[in-house]
């Protein structure tokens, strides 16, 4: 359809007459069924309303499954039978929270190596002490996931104080090696003037 666009003779503002456009369709689209060529399917935006249902009926039942594993996996249900034995104590971590403390110390080795890589590549040594800088921080953290995987065990108390020990000596070396690296910055700016 074409715009109309009326000019007045008079100076003043253009108007612009525009036919009414509706911009949904007028009829619903019909899809064509494969399997069955004489009959035809409604859609709902475009999805025929068969893949709804059977998506529906496919998130009811995960829904239903993950209750099911809930319930299952549930201590209280655990006491009821026999096959499945949970002798944990209280104070155990639970899985997110054992997939938090590893994957914290995998970062930390990751942050460590990509540290180590770009003092290699950028040539200045003093990225490679700030590495070494995090090995305490490390050795604090594998003390904390030590302790814990022996459920806080009061025989290993020391381990706790390790980890408070490596905790003051890594924040130390970091802080060491950040000092050094701002010294090597410098006399490199130094340098090129």
């Amino acid at each position: 359809m074409a715009t109309q666009t009326v000019m007045p003779l008079a100076l003043g503002p253009t108007f612009s007459v525009l036919p009414k456009v509706s911009l949904r369709p007028k009829y619903r689209p019909v899809f064509f069924n494969p399997i069955n060529s004489s009959a035809r399917t409604e859609s709902v935006s475009g999805i025929p309303k068969e893949i709804i249902r059977s998506q529906n009926k496919t998130v009811v039942s995960l829904i239903g499954a993950g209750l099911a594993l809930t319930l299952v996996g549930s201590p209280a249900f655990a006491g009821e039978v026999p096959w499945i034995q949970l002798s944990e104590p209280s104070n155990a971590l639970s899985l997110p929270t054992w997939a938090i403390h590893i994957s914290s110390v995998v970062e930390w080795i990751t942050a460590m190596t990509l540290v180590w890589q770009y003092g290699d590549k950028s040539g200045n040594e003093t990225w490679k002490g700030l590495s070494w800088g995090m090995v305490p921080l490390l050795g604090g953290a594998l003390c904390a996931c030590t302790w814990h995987f022996f459920y806080n065990s009061e025989a290993l108390e020391v381990l706790v104080a390790l980890q408070a020990a490596l905790t003051v000596i890594g924040n130390a070396t970091l802080c060491l090696a950040a000092f050094r690296i701002y010294g090597s910055s410098k006399q490199e700016q130094s340098e090129k003037l």
